[in-house]
């Protein structure tokens, strides 16, 4: 018969494998449930606590001494020896005493547990028989209390063995028991057995690691987290299983030593499997460590939000309730934790404590990492004004509102160290002191979104006496001090709507043509052609008229860039005086802005007040399309229009020339616009508020009539 070649299966040419087993989980409680009840059935505890921290303190002592960095040292007797190490075997004298009065009840439990490893082992009995018989055996005691006195028993037997193996080369005693022991054939062959020794040593820190994680969940707060409910009663129910797979690891951690004792090398090496043995254990526990920190880490997340909510809840009530004085709510909203110096001067990194609050006005400055240079650049200018004067009793203390629950990464740490760093006033040291119930509070309670805000805390209880000072700020800048509610309404009583209050003190070519009694002509847009045609008509028509007419770009508040290139080609064409520098753009329009805001602070209304009026007049023309002036003479005397109807209007002048002649120019101006105003227009009003700041219905500044309300997302302003 012809033979035949032996043909593989199909496997893609592949000769045919043994098919590898289904490994079943590595730590489950439902693995096998009739192990489980019994684990669970020598359970039997009848209150007695036991102090394990100490307990573990002692045995970690002996495992770190234990186990030689060089086991040659053993061999060759130049191993320090023991006595050197005294001093750092000794604890500190109250947790001596501590433990002299543990031993008293604990002494002999470890002795028998001891005796159940050596008697068990030696006789080769199997690792789980042994390990029901010790779990029986410390029925009585809490399952982290069962871990660390097994741990102890095997810590005496681990201890006594490298005790006399680190001193049988030198000490007389120590050599006649190792010879006994048959230690030094044990020794001789260390290198063949270093695999074996560091295997226990692995095995061993397993132990410690899963040991330290059931000892965790024991000191769990009950205040917040309980016993009888998820999460730690789903974590706990797993701890049973866990001690009985730790334990079981120190039976065989006492198996493997035990071997060593009484064996010559050649029996010891047949033995090749146990390495492995040890190393599947050393897997199996690391894999239970990760699960229980896992549990943990949920657990620790219950906790935290518990506490978070206990935070929140002391803040409400210390706001609600009368202080004897600011510090209180200072420390609530500045938790020091165990930082005494949590503030920090942000130019000089000066550390202080929150005492350089007490009793003054506190403004808090609340902010994400994106606040913009502008807005730090001309606050910083007001607070630097402010230390020249001392009767402005007043801090500003930075809170960098921070979702750190999403991570803190290197970039972020870039961006607060950068802003810190252009802050002349108090910041935190670092977002981390700042608790998470503080951000949740200034979003809940103070309604902070995104723009900067300053609220302010007075010096005598720490109340809240403005919700919002920053609009103050950049309307009057210290002469709102002290920054609060009644203040703000005192400064707003005074006003009107004039060309003081629209340009402050922007530009000082504006306050010299205020003062000398110019016609001041602000125009602004996008549009540079228009600019080109208006600039001309301009200067035409006051020429016809015999006034002098000066004129000033102001921009448009969201496109840098582009008021950049106009402000370059305005001042090339020598068309007009413009604000060269962008911050005073922007300061313009925030400060216009600020006034909407702070108006709707104090609950004014647009249809009962003038400046409001005037205001979103001014920020539908800067939000339209189109370029837009208004013209001034004195304080009061105020002309303002679109694109379309100045340019018509300054086309008409001969129209209304004999008006300006009677009348005078910006009150006949006035009255040339209204006669061009028609039904027929399109304003739009973009208000980038803070939450809850929007009012529900704005009337257009040209008809009155309620605007139709949109909403826009836009990622930046230029």
């Amino acid at each position: 018969m012809a033979s035949r070649a032996l043909v593989p299966s199909a496997h893609h040419g592949k000769p045919s494998q043994p098919m590898a087993r289904r490994e079943r989980p590595v730590f489950s409680l439902s693995d096998d449930h009739a192990m489980s009840k019994k684990i669970l059935d020598t359970h039997n505890p009848d209150g007695r606590e036991v102090d394990v921290k100490i307990i573990l303190h002692v045995v970690e002592e002996i495992f770190q001494h234990a186990y030689p960095a060089s086991i040659d040292g053993v061999l060759h007797g130049t191993t320090q020896p023991l006595e050197a190490n005294i001093e750092a075997l000794k604890l500190e004298e109250n947790a001596s005493l501590a433990f002299d009065g543990i031993l008293e009840g604990l002494a002999y439990i470890i002795h028998k547990v001891s005796c159940e490893l050596t008697c068990k082992c030696s006789g080769g009995g199997d690792t789980h028989s042994t390990t029901m018989a010790i779990l029986a055996m410390l029925s009585g005691y809490q399952w982290d209390a069962k871990l660390v006195l097994s741990l102890a028993a095997f810590a005496i037997t681990y201890g006594e063995f490298w005790l006399v193996a680190q001193m049988f080369a030198t000490h007389p005693l120590a050599k006649s028991v190792a010879l006994l022991k048959q230690l030094p054939d044990t020794m001789e062959h260390h290198a063949s057995l270093k695999s074996r020794f560091d295997a226990i040593n692995e095995l061993i820190k397993a132990i410690l690691e899963v040991t330290k994680r059931i000892i965790e969940f024991k000191r769990l707060p009950s205040q917040y987290i309980s016993e009888d409910q998820p999460p730690l009663s789903i974590a706990i129910s797993h701890i049973p299983t866990a001690v009985y797979w730790t334990i079981k690891s120190i039976v065989a951690c006492a198996s493997q030593l035990t071997s060593l004792l009484g064996m010559n090398y050649e029996m010891i090496a047949a033995t090749t499997s146990d390495t492995w043995e040890m190393s599947s254990s050393t897997h199996k526990l690391r894999n239970i460590s990760d699960h229980l920190r896992a549990e943990l880490d949920r657990c620790y997340h219950h906790i935290q939000e518990k506490m978070h909510v206990e935070y929140y809840q002391m803040l409400v009530h210390l706001f609600e309730t009368t202080q004897f004085d600011n510090m209180k709510i200072n420390r609530g909203m500045i938790y020091i934790k165990d930082d005494l110096l949590p503030l920090e001067v942000g130019t000089t990194h000066t550390r202080a404590s929150i005492e350089v609050l007490r009793r003054k006005t506190v403004l808090l400055l609340l902010s994400d990492l994106d606040a913009s240079p502008e807005e730090l650049l001309v606050l910083s200018h007001i607070y630097t004004e402010s230390r020249a004067r001392p009767e402005l009793q007043y801090e500003i203390v930075w809170l960098p509102i921070v979702d750190r629950s999403r991570g803190w990464n290197e970039e972020q740490e870039m961006k607060f160290k950068a802003l810190q760093a252009i802050m002349p006033w108090y910041t935190l040291h670092h977002p981390s002191l700042l608790e998470p119930a503080i951000v949740k509070f200034v979003k809940e309670r103070w309604h902070f979104s995104k723009k900067m805000m300053l609220v302010t805390l007075d010096p005598q209880q720490g109340k809240v006496a403005c919700p919002n000072a920053i609009h103050m700020a950049w309307i009057w800048g210290n002469l709102a001090y002290p920054f609060t509610i009644s203040k703000e309404e005192a400064l707003w009583s005074v006003e009107s709507w004039r060309l003081e209050l629209v340009v402050d003190g922007i530009d000082q070519n504006l306050i010299e043509w205020m003062t000398s009694g110019k016609f001041i002509c602000l125009y602004g847009g996008e549009d540079i052609e228009w600019i080109r045609s208006f600039t001309k008509s301009a200067r035409s028509v006051a020429q016809r008229a015999g006034i002098d007419l000066l004129m000033m770009y102001v921009g448009k508040s969201n496109n840098k860039e582009r008021v950049r290139r106009i402000n370059s080609m305005v001042t090339a064409e020598n068309l007009s005086y413009c604000l060269m520098d962008l911050t005073s753009v922007w300061y313009f329009w925030t400060r216009i802005e600020s006034m909407f805001y702070s108006k709707m602070q104090l609950g004014k209304t647009i249809q009962e007040d003038k400046i409001m009026q005037e205001v979103l007049t001014m920020l539908s023309f800067d939000a339209s399309d189109q370029g837009w002036a208004l013209i001034s003479r004195g304080s009061f005397e105020m002309a303002r229009a679109k694109s379309q109807i100045i340019t018509k209007t300054l086309d008409d002048y001969t129209v209304w020339e004999e008006d300006a002649r009677e009348k005078g120019f910006v009150p006949a101006l006035i009255d040339y616009f209204l006669q061009l105003h028609t039904p027929q227009h399109c304003n739009r009003l973009i208000l980038p508020g803070l939450d809850g700041d929007i009012p529900e219905m704005i009337v257009c500044a040209e008809c009155g009539r309620p605007m139709e309300r949109f909403f826009m997302y836009r990622c930046c302003t230029d």
